[in-house]
């Protein structure tokens, strides 16, 4: 009994480097293999009329940043929270603009009611805020300037908010990106 590994209540033999190498190899292939439909794809959507609108807001936003981040969320054509990054401000560096909208949202209304709403954003959501976003439940996250051309600006997590959005097996969100870009990127220059 010495040797035997336990697994809940059931004992069992104990295997070679070989043979747990031949299991961990087929295991991976079974993952590997199987279809992408395990995974939740995030739907690119093209800009729709109101975005432009509703970007500038976003963008007024950020020029009140303590970096130029800013973000509204927007549910049944009406803004219904707010939010700029307040890292310095407030000593949070989880305080990026999308996450004090979201925080703004759930001080006012329940969290539940975020579900299916659109957020605005001046910046491409980093991990942590598409993490947040999709646990929401956002709908649609229309941004205006992609991680890559913030890279040139400031350091970023060069993860693309799509790429988290598929992470997620269970996310059913849009996402549009360069609506205002330019002027998303201006405000690094003032």
């Amino acid at each position: 009994m010495g040797n035997e590994i336990s697994c809940g209540a059931k004992l069992m033999a104990p295997i070679g480097r070989r043979e747990a190498l031949c299991a961990a190899l087929g295991a991976a292939g079974i993952l590997a293999g199987r279809p992408r439909a395990a995974f939740a794809e995030a739907r690119v959507m093209p800009p729709l009329p109101q975005d432009e609108a509703f970007m500038r807001l976003a963008l007024e936003e950020a020029a009140k940043g303590d970096f130029p981040f800013g973000a509204v969320i927007v549910r049944g054509g009406e803004v219904v929270a707010r939010g700029c990054n307040l890292g310095k401000t407030n000593s949070d560096p989880t305080a990026h603009g999308e996450m004090v909208a979201i925080r703004d949202f759930v001080a006012k209304q329940p969290a539940s009611e975020v579900s299916g709403a659109t957020l605005y954003t001046s910046g491409e959501p980093c991990p942590m805020c598409m993490s947040a976003i999709i646990w929401c439940g956002v709908g649609r996250v229309v941004f205006a300037a992609s991680i890559e051309a913030l890279a040139r600006k400031i350091g970023q997590i060069m993860l693309t908010s799509r790429r988290v959005a598929d992470a997620a097996p269970f996310a059913r969100i849009a996402i549009t990106g360069g609506v205002l870009a330019s002027e998303a990127l201006a405000l690094f220059d003032t």
